[in-house]
């Protein structure tokens, strides 16, 4: 194998002096006159494509805002999803390419905006959290404007990865409440209960909680399914993490009630929701998640772990399991107490879906959010 100097040499002609190259050749173009936006991709997967996380987000920009290649006027970089990730340890001898690339933007006079997502810190990333937080660090300096995407959000940047030197503002995640929207299907007694777990599943325990609190309410002689959509990014390969939550199933006494969906896109996400009567959402202290607007638009209730930005989300629309504020460990939260979370809506299935709906259109429709960003980008163009 060869030693990181090495390494580093053919990274930087390969791949680190071809981008930068391109990236100066970019920013050369002066920005236009009026509002353009480009997102540090040149290309970005339409609706029917598969995108997770912090990118799916363009999409809805890209409605209002096509995603400009060259003499754009606004870098709208998302934190979650920043491009060119450091490429492991040599990473150390190049900057990130998004800082780099804000550098060469502001040269030119195009303003960066950042949407901030969550911060890497103890409890989930682990040894290394403070280098990873170096980007985020870097781009909160540099960007003309933070889009914060929860209280929580700006509360864990500011703790990790340092304040702002711009404007800034919280707006949430924003959902199409027109196209996510509710469904015939609507939840009585008698029904076979349908659970919904959905988004990226980084870490097992999520799965893993999610299916010991089907159990229970099995026990408690609710009869329920559990349908687990979204990729399995917990480090191990897709047919090792179907093996484990296969055997995970079959140990607590619900293998036919587990079922599997897989990745989907946008246009599929609809469907998913529209066929499910509950969202559990067991991530501990997420910032923001995306999954929680787009199932409230579509009527459902969220039972969840009320950690991180998720309680600022759903309010009335769902009811949660507390968890302590702990940056230096994960608390997955206690399935029992899930199952009895699930109880309560049950109690009140009518009052938690309407509230659900609601919320979603009152709050965290995409229309307003989008009218927000033309005025943040209008007032920094002016």
């Amino acid at each position: 194998m060869s030693n990181p100097v090495t390494r580093a040499i053919d990274f930087w002609r390969n791949d680190w002096r071809p981008r930068v190259l391109k990236e100066k050749q970019r920013w050369a173009t002066l920005p236009s006159r009026g509002v353009s936006v480009f997102y540090g991709y040149d290309r970005i997967e339409g609706r029917d494509g598969v995108l997770r996380g912090g990118l799916v987000k363009t999409q809805d920009l890209m409605t209002r805002f096509p995603n400009t290649g060259s003499g754009a006027s606004i870098l709208y970089l998302v934190s979650s999803a920043l491009p060119a990730f450091r490429p492991g340890f040599i990473g150390i001898f190049f900057p990130a390419l998004s800082v780099y690339m804000a550098r060469l933007a502001k040269r030119a006079g195009v303003k960066v905006v950042l949407n901030q997502n969550g911060v890497a810190y103890p409890g989930w990333f682990g040894k290394g959290w403070r280098a990873q937080n170096r980007t985020s660090s870097s781009l909160l300096k540099l960007a003309d404007y933070v889009v914060y995407q929860s209280e929580f959000c700006r509360m864990s940047a500011d703790r990790f990865a340092g304040t702002c030197s711009g404007a800034s503002s919280v707006l949430y995640n924003p959902v199409d409440t027109e196209t996510f929207a509710p469904g015939k299907r609507v939840w009585q007694n008698g029904l076979r209960l349908q659970l919904l777990l959905t988004g990226s599943h980084w870490g097992k325990y999520r799965v893993r909680t999610a299916i010991e609190t089907l159990s229970y309410l099995v026990k408690d002689g609710i009869d329920a399914t559990l349908s687990v959509a979204g990729a399995f990014c917990w480090g191990q390969s897709e047919e090792a993490s179907r093996d484990y939550v296969s055997t995970l199933s079959q140990s607590v006494g619900v293998s036919d009630r587990v079922i599997l969906k897989g990745s989907y896109s946008q246009q599929e996400a609809v469907g998913l929701y529209r066929s499910a009567d509950i969202l559990l959402h067991t991530k501990y202290n997420d910032p923001c998640p995306r999954v929680v607007v787009e199932a409230m638009a579509c009527g459902l209730p969220v039972v969840y772990s009320a950690t991180g930005g998720v309680a600022e989300q759903v309010g009335d629309a769902g009811a949660g399991v507390a968890g302590p504020c702990d940056w230096e460990n994960d608390h997955a939260p206690n399935p029992r107490e899930l199952a009895f979370a699930v109880e309560k809506v049950l109690d009140d299935y009518p009052g938690f879906r309407e509230r659900a709906r609601k919320r979603a259109v009152e709050k965290f429709d995409v229309a307003p959010w989008l009218d927000s960003h033309a005025a943040i980008f209008r007032r920094l163009c002016s």
